[in-house]
C-alpha cells in the first residue's frame, strides 16, 4: 500500500496538536516546511519517495531558493524545514510505517550570530526617549523597562493580559517556547512604569499593551487591539534610532541585554538559562564569550604590564 506524504502530513499536523500538545505558531511552521516538500516533489509524493538522494536533492532546492528579501533561503531557515521532516520520520516510524531513518536527516553546519547587547548608558538614554506625558509613550516605556527587566520573549510579551501580572510581588508566570512556564521577575522600575500606564487607561481591554495607532485599533467589543510582535519591533527600533543607538537594536536585543547583564553581575549560567527559558544549556552559553570575569581578571593579571 502506498502512503502518499500529503496524507500522513495532515496526521502528523493533528498528532502534533493533540498528542504533543504544541503551539499553533508551531504547527502552522510544520505544515509550511512540509508543504515546501510538496512544492518540490508533487502532491502525488510517496513515503518511500523520501530517500536520501531525495533529500539531496530537496536540500539543493531549498538552498537556491530565494525570498521577497534575498536570493537564497538562509542556513538556518533551511534546517527549519530538515527538522520538521525529521519530525515528520520519527512520527512515521512510531505509527511502524517503512520510511528512511529521521538519523539521516543531518542539518547544516551554521555560523553563530555575534550576540549584540545594549550598555547601561545605551538603555538609559532609550528609556528616556519616550513622551511619558502621553499615554503611547508611558506604554512604550513599560515595553522596554519589561523586556530589559525580564528577559522575555516578543511573543511572549504581546500575549500578557493585564491580570498577568502581580505587580505588588513583582512577579508571575509566563507560558514559552514548548509550552513550558517559567517564573518572571520584574524590577521595581519596571513595575513602577507599567503601574503608570495602567492607571492612565480608561479602557476595558484585557491585554497588557494595546494598539494606539493605525487604521483598526478598537474591536467588535469597543476595546483597543492587542499589541502585535512587529509593531512592538517597529517601536523599539525607533526608540534606538532616536537615542542615538546606530547598531540593530529589536525586542531580542533588550533579552541579551538582560542575559549579559545578568551575568555580568555574577549570576551563574544554570540560573539564566532558567530564567531565559532555555531547554538547553548550550543556548546560554552564547553569552558566556563576553561575560566572564575570570578572563578579564587573568588579561589584567598577566597582560596589563607596562613594556
Amino acid at each position: 500500500m502506498f502512503m502518499l506524504v500529503s496524507k500522513l502530513k495532515t496526521d502528523f499536523l493533528e498528532y502534533l496538536e493533540i498528542e504533543q500538545n504544541r503551539s499553533q505558531k508551531t504547527i502552522q511552521n510544520y505544515d509550511h516546511y512540509l508543504t515546501r516538500l510538496l512544492d518540490f516533489a508533487g502532491d502525488d509524493m510517496k513515503l518511500s519517495d523520501i530517500d536520501p538522494e531525495m533529500l539531496r536533492k530537496w536540500r539543493l532546492w531549498l538552498n537556491r531558493l530565494g525570498t521577497n528579501v534575498s536570493d537564497e533561503l538562509q542556513k538556518n531557515t533551511q534546517n527549519y524545514h530538515l527538522i520538521a521532516l525529521r519530525s515528520f520520520l520519527k512520527y512515521c516510524t512510531k505509527r511502524d510505517l517503512p520510511c528512511m531513518s529521521a538519523d539521516k536527516v543531518e542539518l547544516a553546519r551554521t555560523v553563530r550570530k555575534q550576540v549584540t547587547f545594549l550598555t547601561p548608558e545605551e538603555l538609559q538614554r532609550m528609556f528616556e526617549t519616550p513622551d511619558t506625558n502621553s499615554l503611547a509613550g508611558l506604554r512604550d516605556k513599560a515595553i522596554m523597562e519589561l523586556l530589559f527587566s525580564s528577559g522575555l520573549r516578543v511573543s511572549e510579551l504581546v500575549g500578557l493580559d493585564k491580570d498577568h501580572i502581580n505587580l505588588k510581588r513583582k512577579e508571575f508566570t509566563v507560558r514559552g517556547k514548548g509550552q513550558k512556564d517559567r517564573p518572571i521577575f520584574i524590577s521595581d522600575t519596571a513595575a513602577d512604569c507599567i503601574q503608570k500606564y495602567l492607571d492612565m487607561r480608561m479602557d476595558n481591554a484585557k491585554p497588557l499593551f494595546v494598539r494606539y495607532s493605525g487604521h483598526k485599533q478598537i474591536n467588535l467589543d469597543g476595546n483597543f487591539y492587542r499589541l502585535t510582535a512587529r509593531s512592538v519591533q517597529r517601536l523599539v527600533a525607533r526608540y534606538a534610532l532616536l537615542a542615538g543607538i546606530t547598531k540593530h537594536v529589536s525586542p531580542h536585543t533588550m533579552r541579551h541585554s538582560f542575559a549579559t547583564d545578568l551575568l555580568m553581575n555574577g549570576a551563574d549560567l544554570r540560573s539564566v538559562q532558567a530564567m531565559l527559558g532555555h531547554s538547553n544549556i548550550a543556548t546560554t552559553q552564547i553569552y558566556t564569550h563576553v561575560t566572564d570575569p575570570h578572563l578579564k581578571e587573568i588579561h589584567t593579571k598577566f597582560h596589563d604590564k607596562q613594556i
